[in-house]
This record gives structure tokens, C-alpha cells and sequence, in this order.
């Protein structure tokens, strides 16, 4: 169980946001909880200093590449990218630093999963250094995966066959639980006893995590199967409810007996 941290840009900075109120269609509606004075090279190098790989950059809308690259450089090879990855600029990225490249709305498109993309994307990237991000929301009883920033609904509800199928397709997991994403509100914990359950590949499951309690809650429930991220809970991120030191030191626990 490690810690997977985070960059999150929008508009070229490092924020927290509210995943479930973005909206293209009514951009007031966005709800940040925290915009960072330091360029986003400064985490990556806090993070490179820890040994701290596997983290994600997530590039929320236009005009973050310049940002996204300069956290990339200073963190070679220490981070995967997502944010409008196709199979036309995947290997932009991976040429500039990125160890993988995370997707989500090329692959599920018009509502379900679009198979000669995925197809096209283990092609020219290798299942090795290909990300999918499988974030959700909640329907009724089940998740659904969601694209375009967490706005749009797919068909495609996370299940353990949805999940042996797409683990064929790719080296790792990423899911957020959208509806909980910056609230520090508590974790989706049907999804996390779903995930550890079940996912054929390394998972990191982000959402809702407020405390060290929730850490050991989330190793619990997902039977120590799943890595973590946590973002507005932080005090590099302007939280109170845990600091980054804690969630170092919780990396690499041991999972439950």
C-alpha cells in the first residue's frame, strides 16, 4: 500500500478542487479549496526527494502544459500524466518524462468503451506504460465511469468482469471517487471493498480520505490491495486534517493479517 501523491493543474497552477463541481457549462459553480504559491515543479521535486514514484499530474482543462512539463522535469521518469491523453500525443509525454500516461475520455467515448482506441493506445504506448483511469460516480447502486472531468456519465459501471477485462489492456488503475473528490468528507467505501476485491492490477483509489484513520480504514476494506492518494486533506495542500509527513510515513504498510 503506498502513497501515490498528487499535481493537480488548472489554468496553469496547482489547485484542490471539488471534483464534482466542475462544469464547463457554468464555470461559477467551481469549488476550490486551495490554490498553491509554489509552481508545480516544487512538488514534483518534494516528491522525487521522498522516492516517491508513482504519482500522478492531472491536467484539469487547456493551459497546463507548460506547468505539466516543468513538474515532469523535475521528476524524470517519477510520475505518470493525465489530461487529454489520446494516442496522437501519448508519446509527447512519455518523451518528456512521464513514466505512464493515464486515459479516460479517449477510451470511453459516446458512453461505453471505444475498443479500437484502447486497442490503438496499447499499440503505440505498451500495456507497461499505460494508465486507465477509471473514476466514478455513484448511480443507484453502482459506479459508473465517468469522462470529460467527471461530468459525463458512460454506461460502463465498474464490476469485477469490467475490471478483468480493462486490466488486460493496461499496467495500472487510477480511480477517483468523483462524488467525494476534495470534500475530505469520507471514502467511498463500497467502491474501495469493490476494488480491493477485485482489480487484476495495481490500483490507486483517491477520494474523500480526511485522516491516518481513514488510511487504515482504506487498507482494511481493500484487504491492503489498493495505494492511495490524498489531496485536499493535506497541509502541503492547505489542510489541517493530515500532513504529508504522515502519509510518507504511512507508505509501504504492511497490508492487514
Amino acid at each position: 500500500m503506498r502513497f501515490r501523491p498528487c499535481i493537480d493543474l488548472h489554468q496553469g497552477r496547482v489547485k484542490q478542487i471539488v471534483g464534482s463541481s466542475i462544469d464547463d457549462g457554468d464555470p461559477d459553480r467551481l469549488q476550490t479549496n486551495f490554490v498553491a504559491d509554489r509552481p508545480a515543479a516544487w512538488f514534483a521535486a518534494l516528491y522525487r526527494a521522498d522516492r516517491l514514484t508513482g504519482g500522478h499530474i492531472i491536467k484539469l482543462g487547456p493551459g497546463n502544459d507548460e506547468a505539466a512539463l516543468s513538474a515532469l522535469a523535475a521528476w524524470p521518469g517519477g510520475m505518470q500524466i493525465g489530461g487529454g491523453i489520446t494516442a496522437d500525443n501519448a508519446g509527447f509525454w512519455l518523451d518528456h518524462g512521464a513514466s505512464h500516461v493515464i486515459v479516460t475520455s479517449y477510451v470511453f467515448d459516446k458512453g461505453g468503451i471505444d475498443r479500437d482506441r484502447l486497442a490503438t493506445l496499447v499499440r503505440k504506448v505498451g500495456k507497461e506504460r499505460l494508465v486507465l483511469d477509471l473514476s466514478c460516480r455513484r448511480r443507484g447502486d453502482g459506479y459508473l465511469i465517468v469522462t470529460d472531468r467527471w461530468q459525463n456519465f458512460t454506461d460502463v459501471a465498474i464490476s469485477a468482469a469490467v475490471l478483468d477485462d480493462l486490466g488486460r489492456s493496461c499496467d495500472e488503475f487510477l480511480i477517483h471517487a468523483a462524488d467525494v473528490e476534495g470534500k475530505c468528507s469520507g471514502m467511498e467505501i463500497g467502491l474501495v471493498e469493490l476494488l480491493g476485491a477485485f482489480s487484476p492490477v495495481p490500483t490507486t483509489y483517491a477520494g474523500g480520505i480526511r485522516d491516518v484513520d481513514d488510511l487504515v480504514l482504506l487498507r482494511d476494506k481493500g484487504r491492503g490491495r489498493l495505494d492511495f492518494t490524498v489531496g485536499s486533506a493535506l497541509d502541503i495542500f492547505g489542510g489541517t486534517m493530515m500532513t504529508y509527513r504522515q502519509a510518507v510515513a504511512f507508505s509501504g504498510q504492511p497490508s492487514p493479517a
